[in-house]
């Protein structure tokens, strides 16, 4: 039997082995997708306690705690932090086969250097050691960064966004670590959302002219990739419900936007029409400019309303949709395709079915000179799990080409989180140990060596286009 969580942890073959602590290991972290704060890297803001750190905002480890039926005031309520905390400890331990039971013990060891069980028993002995840490000047944000040996960050930014925070740490000479904005424009193309005129007066204000028809809403657009484009931003990403596609969308579009600016509703028809249409435009943007285009689809948001109207959205209580998205998809990547207008493109499914028709199609829209143009992203959310990464990354190398991979990401809110990178760099040694091992592939371990390098750090670099 294996110790716990030992050195060669998830590691099962000498080859394993050998591809993680020789090669993977060694690479530094890039953070392309994340939603940690810009503002607490400028300011370089130390967390006040574990639970802080661990608990704030983590709706991975709040619904591992509703799980075990505790009440919400100790999840998300008035309750202190140290009740919180407790609450954690007292559920994690059912939460085997969790990648959160794993994700907490590699940062007890990581940022801690504590290797005690987080449990009931072990509650107060953790609560002290890691808040003792969190009190020196090496556990401030910038400081778990470096320790981290993070080079570039990507936090998620909305187009009105000033990026004040971002143009401060680019004239801080004293921090090296690349962190640029993400181009999210949900809340532009969000037509069926309440308080969209709203929030396409702000857009207005943010780049200084009027917005009445969609080519004015199109110039805005344009206004702002160019703001974003001036303080490093070479990423965007779209959080879509699903897929989607309307023939004649671009022509359409024109019409529903001025409708909605009216105050009318749009059918789910104009909303999918609209949506789509505004996908081909920016994808043509961001082509032009050399930027990756991000596409996360399949989340059932707030699915229990009761709970989204007490506490909000991205509190844990988000689903898995089952929408059929291939068609859609298809149809999307053929129009920008088509237009000379497809960029860069990494797509995440949130529904685990979808893996094998999204690394299927990755070949159907490649370009001569550039390896993995059009990407698989690595397992997301309710995927982000040894199961779910396995998974995902066996249905790129069935159907595709694994060595062009870009790797991992945190998607996170936690500055504690970069051991996810440790995570996926052990699975993926692993699995591909096991097929040398299994006399499925030479023992060319030099070649392979580099290629989980690559995968670990090198390919997203080159993808993004940053120098190192």
């Amino acid at each position: 039997m294996k110790p716990f969580m030992n050195e060669d942890f998830l590691l099962d073959s000498k080859t394993a082995q050998t591809l993680y602590h020789g090669y993977a290991a060694q690479m530094p972290i890039n953070d392309y997708h994340c939603h940690v704060s810009p503002k607490e890297i400028a300011l370089d803001i130390s967390l006040e306690n574990i639970t802080k750190a661990w608990l704030g905002g983590d709706h991975y480890k709040w619904r591992i705690i509703r799980s075990r039926g505790v009440d919400e005031n100790d999840i998300t309520g008035s309750a202190s932090d140290r009740v919180k905390f407790q609450k954690f400890a007292e559920a994690l331990p059912y939460a085997i086969g969790n990648p959160i039971y794993h994700w907490t013990h590699l940062e007890l060891k990581r940022f801690f250097d504590c290797d005690l069980v987080l449990n009931p028993q072990s509650a107060d002995a953790v609560w002290e050691l890691c808040n003792k840490r969190l009190a020196q000047d090496s556990m401030s944000v910038r400081n778990i960064i470096r320790k981290s040996n993070v080079n570039h960050i990507g936090t998620t930014d909305d187009p009105i966004d000033s990026l004040e925070w971002h143009r401060q740490m680019k004239a801080d000479p004293s921090w090296d670590v690349n962190v640029i904005p993400t181009f999210r424009p949900d809340k532009a193309m969000n037509i069926e959302k309440p308080g969209y005129a709203d929030y396409i007066e702000k857009l207005s204000k943010a780049a200084g002219m009027a917005i009445n028809k969609i080519d004015d809403l199109y110039a805005a657009l344009v206004n702002r990739l160019d703001y974003f484009a001036a303080v490093g931003c070479v990423i965007s990403d779209h959080a879509l419900d699903y897929m989607m596609w309307a023939d004649g969308c671009e022509q359409m579009a024109g019409g529903i936007f001025e409708k909605v600016m009216k105050g009318e509703v749009p059918a789910k028809h104009e909303v999918e029409a609209f949506k789509a249409a505004v996908m081909v435009f920016l994808a043509g943007q961001y082509a032009k400019r050399n930027w990756v285009m991000q596409i996360h689809y399949g989340a059932s948001r707030n699915i229990n309303s009761a709970m989204f109207e007490k506490l909000g959205p991205d509190t844990g209580f988000d689903g898995i949709s089952g929408h059929e998205c291939s068609a859609a998809a298809y149809k999307l990547l053929d129009a920008m395709s088509k237009g000379g207008s497809l960029p860069k493109t990494v797509l995440y499914s949130l529904n685990p079915n979808d893996d094998a028709y999204l690394a299927a199609t990755l070949s159907a829209f490649q370009s001569c000179g550039m390896p993995g143009k059009i990407q698989h992203g690595s397992g997301w959310w309710f995927n982000d799990t040894k199961t779910g990464m396995i998974s995902q990354m066996t249905n790129l190398a069935n159907q595709n080409v694994l060595g062009n991979f870009i790797g991992m990401l945190t998607d996170s809110r936690s500055f504690l989180s970069y051991t996810r990178h440790e995570y996926f760099r052990r699975i993926l040694c692993n699995l591909i140990g096991g097929w040398v091992e299994n006399g499925e592939y030479p023992n060319d371990v030099d070649f392979l060596g580099q290629m989980v390098k690559d995968i670990s750090y090198n390919n997203s670099v080159r993808f993004l286009g940053f120098d190192k």
